[in-house]
């Protein structure tokens, strides 16, 4: 089986080619340059690896929450190249995808959303895959719900923004990868998930883009 990801939820930019378990990866710091970036390092990457999108049996991409531009670019990419060629598309999610690159087998991912709130999830990895012990939500950062138990990590931008929030450890490097997601939509394929392109969609948790002055100063 082959097929890319996209990744461009976070001010990163990565993308990648799993291989029949094998999975080549390129990452940058884009900034605001998602859009100029994703595709010409991913057909470098194809290049590279003697890959050509013909020979592609799926594709996939970061679908959030995050940045709202981030995620519209790497599901219009991942459609774009899958209608052309008949593809099966698969979403993964970002905060998923953070407790994957964690590696830990309890993390609680929290990405910074902007407008005093965080996305949030706490996971706990199963012989399954992870498991969501508290849902992806959209919360102000002194409202985030604690998991039972004192071992979990914290790993996201969110931490880096807000502080531990209360964690002993926390690790506010961790970012979505292309690679890590390509690990978490290898089975889900495998087993036949993913979408028709045209059903292919970001995850945005906050539908609301601002807030009023009055409803930031309630927060």
């Amino acid at each position: 089986m082959k097929f890319v990801v996209l990744e461009t939820s976070s001010e990163w930019c990565s993308v990648a080619l799993w291989r029949d378990g094998e999975i080549s990866s390129r990452e940058r710091r884009a900034g605001q340059r998602h859009s100029e970036l994703a595709l010409p390092m991913l057909m470098e990457l194809l290049h590279e690896s003697s890959t050509q999108l013909t020979h592609l049996d799926a594709i996939a991409y970061g679908a959030g929450p995050g940045s709202f531009t981030g995620l519209r670019i790497a599901c219009g990419l991942a459609q774009g190249l899958a209608l052309a060629r008949g593809l099966r598309v698969i979403g993964v999610s970002s905060l998923e995808t953070i407790a994957q690159e964690c590696g830990a087998p309890r993390v609680v991912a929290c990405i910074d959303a902007r407008m005093r709130e965080v996305y949030y999830a706490a996971l706990e990895r199963t012989d399954a895959g992870w498991r969501e012990v508290i849902a992806a939500q959209c919360v102000a950062p002194h409202a985030v719900p604690r998991p039972a138990g004192e071992d979990w990590i914290g790993a996201g931008s969110g931490f880096a923004a807000y502080g531990a929030m209360g964690f002993a450890r926390v690790l506010p490097e961790v970012h979505p990868t292309a690679a890590a997601i390509a690990e978490l939509a290898a089975p889900r394929l495998e087993r036949g998930d993913g979408v028709d392109a045209a059903l292919a969609a970001p995850i945005y948790v906050r539908d609301k883009v601002a807030f009023t002055q009055e409803e930031l100063q309630k927060r």
